[in-house]
């Protein structure tokens, strides 16, 4: 399996721009097209983590804490945050960490402290702002479901315990296409009016390239 299918299975269960600004989540070491065979899970990644990757053949480390919260700027083995990184990248071993982006998430890392206690009516105490996006678009009517249920399938149009959630409003577009244009509907050259209906949605930010 090659190293990107991991990780992005990973952050679609606690997308990147969940974590905290002085974290470092995501992939410290390694190449998206490397091949994984087997990987060590751990809180820490720490010398005697990678020793045991090196002893196990593993060749991606997921461990909860980042190795790395900030800019390394000498790699002499001075720390031990040089000694791992260097060791790892010796031995071909990738370093990804999963911080606050998975304890921000309703199934990470407080609900299942909070299942473990048996708390009930659980909230979030700090939710995370600025995790949704609103998407405009305006399409001819006649292909308006098409792009809706693209739209849908991509993820967008979720709010609270309901799906497919747009809003819509039609109205009468025009255009004039110049000579480097390649207009769907219309003529070069020509003003073009069209039936049009303007899509609304909203879509969670870390999916925005997959719309």
């Amino acid at each position: 399996m090659k190293l990107n299918e991991i990780t992005t299975y990973l952050e679609s269960l606690a997308p990147l721009n969940y974590q905290e600004d002085y974290d470092n989540s995501g992939l410290i070491v390694g190449y998206a097209d490397q091949e994984i065979r087997q990987t060590l899970i751990s809180l820490d990644c720490t010398e005697a983590i990678v020793d045991e990757a090196i002893a196990n053949n593993c060749e991606l480390i997921i461990s909860h804490h980042p190795i790395v919260f900030k800019g390394l700027k000498k790699f002499n083995g001075k720390t031990y945050v040089e000694r791992v990184i260097e060791k790892a990248i010796k031995n071909s071993i990738a370093i990804y960490a999963i911080h606050t982006n998975l304890d921000h998430v309703k199934t990470g890392v407080n609900q299942k402290i909070a299942d473990k206690l048996g708390l009930q009516t659980c909230r979030i105490l700090l939710p995370k702002n600025n995790l949704l996006k609103k998407l405009s678009t305006f399409v001819p009517i006649a292909h308006a479901d098409e792009v809706r249920n693209a739209l849908f399938a991509a993820g967008a149009g979720h709010i609270g315990n309901y799906s497919e959630v747009s809003f819509n409003s039609n109205g009468t577009g025009s255009f004039k296409a110049n000579e480097n244009a390649t207009p769907f509907s219309g003529e070069i050259g020509a003003r073009h009016q069209e039936q049009e209906v303007k899509i609304e949605v909203v879509y969670p930010q870390h999916l925005e390239k997959k719309l």
